[in-house]
């Protein structure tokens, strides 16, 4: 009895069709995944240095059941100008009070505190954002 052979010599007829596609197809996934990560990397690049004013809310406190006093700290870029809103809501989610505040101090970094007026007890006090003008 002879044995058969199911594949080709060593070396013999070059490489198989399928080795070559799957060459093609590493070289295809690197180049997009390199084109992705710099995509990436600029849309976050774009947003980071676009960012004129940001803000970050670092406490509040409920002073009474009509007034609410919310610490804010932003972050801007000098004689930038902007809107922050601040939101407040009642221990069953519902909003009593929103205000929106002006950020005109030609400073970089504002710290203060700022007072909202609620319509019922607040629990909670939010920052929704902050935009540039």
């Amino acid at each position: 009895m002879s044995a058969v052979r199911e594949q080709l010599p060593e070396g013999r007829y070059g490489r198989s069709a399928d080795e070559a596609a799957d060459r093609k197809l590493k070289i295809t996934g690197a180049v997009l995944g390199v084109l992705f990560l710099g995509l990436m990397g600029w849309f976050g690049w774009h947003y980071v240095v676009d960012s004129k004013i940001s803000a970050e809310m670092i406490k509040f406190d409920v002073v009474s059941a009509t007034e609410v006093q919310v610490h804010l700290e932003i972050r801007k870029d000098e004689d930038a100008k902007g809107v922050c809103t601040l939101r407040s809501r009642s221990e069953d989610g519902a909003e009593v009070a929103r205000k929106d505040v002006r950020v005109d101090d030609p400073a970089s970094r504002v710290d203060r505190v700022y007072s909202l007026r609620t319509t019922a007890r607040a629990t909670s006090a939010e920052l929704m954002g902050c935009t540039a003008r």
